[in-house]
């Protein structure tokens, strides 16, 4: 992320990267997970879960912070993400 001023504590922040596991069958492709992932890492897919919906794919997943927050928005439980420890750096 580019600031207008490099805030006092940007040596200190670790970003923590995550991993996104989507649930195909437990998805009823709502695209909420899509819709409002601050980092643009879902897609829908081409392919059709056992309900006859387009479930979500990872389109970027280095990008994925590991907020955890289509996990809060998914009314299946059908997503979730766990912290990355291989790929943990400090942000520039």
């Amino acid at each position: 992320m580019k600031y207008w001023r490099e805030p006092l504590d940007t040596g200190d922040i670790d970003v923590v990267r995550g991993k996104v596991h989507i649930i195909k069958d437990r998805c009823k492709g709502c695209g909420y997970c899509i819709e409002f992932c601050p980092r643009e890492v879902l897609g829908f897919s081409k392919e059709f879960n056992k309900k006859g919906y387009h479930p979500p794919m990872v389109v970027k997943s280095s990008e994925c912070l590991n907020c955890h927050y289509c996990e809060l928005l998914c009314p299946e439980f059908a997503i979730y993400t766990v912290a990355d420890d291989v790929e943990t750096e400090a942000s520039v």
